[in-house]
């Protein structure tokens, strides 16, 4: 791809504000904050951070923000930090608070839009941290259009205790090795005690939606290479800020903004990439959702296309390893130049260093620990571990996420409308391998809540061969492992089959045919939907406006 290059007038947003005779308030206001006459020249920059205290992966990101002021300041631009919402999707996990995470991702894309816009901001730098945070941010760069960046606030270090290798997710499988009886009262509060670095925080160390999406953006093009990979607070991590005063100063001369270097063909890359780590399914509806805000027609069919795309990293919660492995091994850009001379990904697209995918990477080490990235020869699973599947229970599509070779899933539905409800059931010992369990009114009319709580138990009680088939109209998180079906269509809505789902029910998936069906005795299709759960939700709330606009997976869960 031929750059674009072009000389332009580098402040053209902030001196709506800066230069006319008229707008001698907003310049008041600027002198009022100390600034110069010389600075009334300088390109204005945004640096929006989803920092907060109360969640590990948000906790540090103000260090970051403000070493990155200092870059931009030394770069002659003039940087101005604020600050947008977050959602500890650990934290939230099982609760009414995570009908708030998917929603967040909107709330922070629109109150960058919002203030970037409304400031006459002339660049953005964003710096997210937990998992809606990189989507988030994302959507904004995107739609704003003004030459930016990201910087991820990295992921935590795994934990040792006891001699084993503690995350999150090791504590909510605890909750299953408890109830189940592997482990006593005493072992799951040394594990959950545990699980997390409270020294340098960060996001939750396994290849889940955080550490998923940082790496997508870093193909994408977003961020400077290995960002997705330096870990928190790493001297890497305080590096990166180093240079993004110089970054932002060459894509402001040259006026090279988000869409100038994401692509079709970097949202291919990106759908590739997603395979070759073996990541979350979010990824799948946040690519869609990003695509929309760049008006780039990116679609499920898309990642269908990407089926035949290998796994090739070991990482958790599929694998053994963290992403502090990958980063002793080279970093993600170890990973992408491999990739890359595989042939699986196109490293022609452009990054915001002023060099292709390829040239950032084609210096990275060639060989890495082949337990931690898997040959293309010999991969850790031959096809993705995503697929797209249609049928009477999807007709317009689902996703599965399965990382075992089988292709054939199959068993007798048992339906819960609640969490506490299949918690119990599973707690009682009323949930056996024979059975497709279905966890349904999740989907995007109750916000789309994540499954990590109920999927972790089952890992925990069954262990991950024997885990039996599990389908949600809501999410799954990044951390979730199993045999699982999400986004099945929302029981909430009129006519929806997942509504329809009674115990005893046939349910079948088949990787091959890309399909899913349930088959009954009766007419499926004439059944009564059964009543689920009222939602409380007043119309006054921002959640209410959400589940009401919201659209389905075809649009990426965005509001219409």
């Amino acid at each position: 791809m031929k750059r674009i290059i072009r000389s332009t007038i580098v402040n053209k947003h902030s001196r709506t504000l800066t230069e006319p005779v008229e707008r001698t308030g907003a310049q008041a206001m600027l002198y009022g904050l100390g600034l110069s006459k010389d600075d009334m020249k300088k390109p204005q920059i945004g640096v929006g951070t989803m920092w907060f205290e109360g969640n590990p992966c948000n906790a540090k990101l103000d260090i970051l923000s403000a070493l990155t002021k200092t870059s931009l300041s030394a770069s002659g631009l003039l940087p101005f930090r604020f600050n947008t919402v977050g959602v500890s999707d650990g934290m939230s996990m099982g609760t009414s608070g995570m009908q708030y995470s998917l929603p967040s991702r909107d709330i922070i894309a629109d109150s960058i839009e919002t203030i970037v816009c409304a400031q006459h901001y002339d660049g953005l730098v964003c710096i997210p941290g937990c998992d809606k945070n990189l989507p988030g941010s994302a959507m904004a760069l995107l739609r704003i259009n003004r030459p930016g960046c990201i910087v991820y606030g990295g992921s935590m270090q795994p934990q040792r205790h006891n001699g084993q290798t503690l995350d999150i997710v090791s504590a909510f499988e605890s909750y299953g090795k408890f109830i189940g009886g592997e482990i006593d009262v005493h072992q799951k509060d040394a594990i959950v005690q545990n699980a997390c670095d409270s020294a340098k925080c960060g996001s939750c160390s396994g290849l889940y939606t955080a550490n998923t999406m940082a790496i997508i953006l870093e193909v994408l093009g977003l961020m400077v290479p290995n960002g997705s990979s330096n870990m928190s607070l790493s001297d890497e991590k305080l590096g990166e800020t180093n240079v993004i005063g110089d970054i932002m100063h060459r894509l402001l001369r040259d006026d090279i903004k988000p869409r100038d270097i994401v692509t079709k063909e970097s949202f291919m890359n990106a759908a590739k990439i997603l395979s070759v780590v073996g990541g979350s399914t979010n990824a799948v509806i946040h690519l869609i959702a990003m695509a929309r805000n760049a008006d780039i027609p990116f679609t499920l069919d898309d990642v269908a296309e990407t089926a035949n795309t290998p796994v090739l990293l070991n990482m958790k919660p599929h694998g053994q390893y963290c992403m502090s492995d990958m980063y002793e091994n080279g970093g993600t850009s170890a990973l992408v130049r491999y990739a890359i001379e595989e042939g699986l990904i196109n490293g022609d697209t452009e990054t915001i260093t002023g060099n292709t995918l390829w040239e950032n990477v084609k210096n990275a080490p060639s060989s890495v620990d082949r337990t931690l990235l898997y040959s293309r020869q010999l991969p850790f699973k031959e096809t993705s571990h995503i697929n797209v599947l249609y049928g009477n229970m999807a007709p317009n599509g689902c996703l599965s996420k399965m990382y075992s070779e089988d292709t054939h899933h199959s068993g007798t539905v048992i339906v819960f409308d609640a969490e506490e409800d299949f918690l119990a059931a599973l707690k009682e010992g009323n949930i056996t391998q024979d059975h497709f369990i279905v966890l349904r009114y999740q989907g995007e009319s109750a916000g789309c809540p994540e499954m990590l709580t109920p999927t972790s138990a089952l890992i925990g009680y069954f262990g991950h061969d024997d885990v039996p088939p599990f389908a949600t109209d809501g999410r799954f998180s990044g951390g979730s492992t199993g045999v699982l079906i999400a986004h099945l269509p929302d029981a909430y809505k009129a006519g929806s089959p997942t509504a329809r789902l009674r115990d005893g029910d046939h349910m079948e998936v088949s990787l091959t045919s890309g399909t899913i069906e349930v088959t009954t005795e009766d007419d499926f299709e004439a059944r009564t939907s059964a009543t689920g759960p009222k939602k409380s939700l007043p119309e006054y709330t921002f959640l209410h406006r959400f589940c009401k606009h919201v659209g389905d997976i075809q649009t990426g869960f965005t509001i219409q």
